[in-house]
């Protein structure tokens, strides 16, 4: 059996500003650095066989802060990667709000009818998370492994765990900077065990 354990990156700067950063990147905050090493803490007598980060500089300085000196085998996956926002990207909130009122209504209010134009689809999202999964547990081993990834996919895999439907992505809880998310998979069944904890971050 699998045990996955999966965090956000930590808090970025323009997670603070409310800026969409999809494939984009901006720094850690500092409260972002300091959770990512109390999670470390957190999991420091946990053996884990590997960890998986998406590419994004977020993520890996994320992964780089949670491993500190661990031995822990590090790579990086393309399909843990955040949602492409095409256009959005680098625009604050409003600013998506007022150029793009109907996409981000959809976004917000109805996924399975947001088009992703100039980027991605929801369903995309879900399709290249399955894709990961599936091959990670194909590998046939057994053990622990961490996976640093973004918000949107954790939401997504919260789908796949309870076979909904993607108009409830937005569904409780919210997945804060370095929240750990706990699941275990085997022969296809995906199981959490624990949702969303920040009982570590300051």
């Amino acid at each position: 059996m699998l045990h996955l354990y999966v965090i956000r990156h930590g808090e970025t700067k323009w997670n603070k500003e409310k800026r969409s950063q999809g494939r984009l990147d901006s720094a850690l905050t500092h409260k972002g650095i300091e959770d990512a090493r109390s999670l470390g803490e957190r999991l420091k007598d946990i053996e884990f066989r590997q960890m998986i980060s998406s590419p994004s500089s977020r993520t890996l300085e994320t992964a780089r802060l949670v491993k500190n000196d661990e031995q822990i085998p590090l790579k990086t996956d393309d399909r843990l990667m955040e949602i492409d926002l095409g256009p959005w990207q680098g625009k604050t909130e409003a600013e998506v709000k007022e150029l793009y009122p109907e996409a981000y209504d959809a976004y917000w209010n109805e996924p399975e009818a947001y088009a992703g134009e100039g980027g991605e689809t929801f369903l995309k999202v879900q399709s290249r998370l399955m894709e990961f999964l599936d091959d990670l547990e194909r590998q046939g081993e057994n053990g622990n492994v961490l996976i640093v990834t973004h918000g949107v996919v954790i939401k997504t895999l919260y789908l796949l765990c309870r076979d909904a439907s993607i108009n409830q992505l937005w569904d409780p809880p919210f997945i804060y900077g370095t929240s750990l998310t706990i699941l275990t998979l085997r022969n296809g069944k995906r199981e959490l065990q624990l949702e969303a904890c920040i009982s570590h971050c300051s």
